[in-house]
């Protein structure tokens, strides 16, 4: 999942920055809510972790802004307020979850698993589509009961196809899911690449190729 964090306490930032990436995640880390809007131009984040007490402007009137420009990522609010009524303002606000500082970064990942797993209309744990089964808590792929070896950027993108199974896929949107704005950017195969390494691991029919368009989410069976 591509993450965004907008947190102005640089230690709590950094940290939570690593512990995320370390868990497979592509992050974005900003400062402030103005560069956090800036970060929405373009790009499309599976989940926001947004404290309250920000610089240039509360986290809440920057949640309200989000969700009258229609920006629909699941927000979880961090913050040191944990006031009933600061809940309630934050929830009312479009939050989807709230967590009190200090925060153990495994609750934070589980919660964020969680909104997101329901977001995308998955009701259990386990993903499954079809014969693929995906656990997103240990990043574990099976393909008709057997494991399947993926790398990081692999399993990154295979997500990306499972959050959205119903649609088309545009190449500039899964690269968004694949790098930060730290990173030093895909290179212009990359991609190709990696679906081609998911229909080698997991099935030739695992992603379908919609030519001119993008990518979806296959079946993995052959055609009839």
């Amino acid at each position: 999942m591509r993450l965004l964090i907008v947190e102005d306490d640089p230690g709590l930032g950094e940290a939570l920055s690593a512990g995320l990436r370390q868990l497979g995640h592509v992050v974005d880390w900003f400062a402030d809510g103005k560069q956090a809007d800036a970060a929405f131009d373009g790009n499309h984040f599976d989940a926001v972790v947004l404290d309250l007490g920000l610089p240039n402007g509360d986290g809440l009137l920057w949640l309200q802004r989000w969700r009258a420009r229609s920006v629909r990522s699941p927000v979880l609010i961090l913050t040191a307020r944990d006031e009933v009524e600061q809940r309630v303002r934050g929830l009312d606000a479009g939050a989807d979850d709230y967590l009190v500082k200090p925060i153990a970064i495994d609750e934070l990942a589980a919660r964020i698993r969680a909104f997101v797993r329901r977001s995308a209309g998955h009701a259990q744990a386990l993903w499954q589509h079809g014969a693929l089964r995906y656990d997103p808590a240990r990043k574990t792929v099976a393909w008709r009961g057997n494991p399947v070896e993926l790398t990081g950027r692999e399993i990154a993108l295979l997500e990306a196809f499972l959050t959205e199974p119903g649609r088309v896929l545009s190449k500039s949107y899964l690269q968004n899911k694949l790098y930060d704005w730290d990173g030093s950017g895909p290179e212009s195969n990359t991609l190709e690449v990696y679906i081609y390494n998911l229909r080698r691991k997991i099935a030739p029919e695992v992603v379908r190729t919609i030519r001119g368009v993008g990518y979806a989410l296959g079946s993995g069976e052959p055609a009839p």
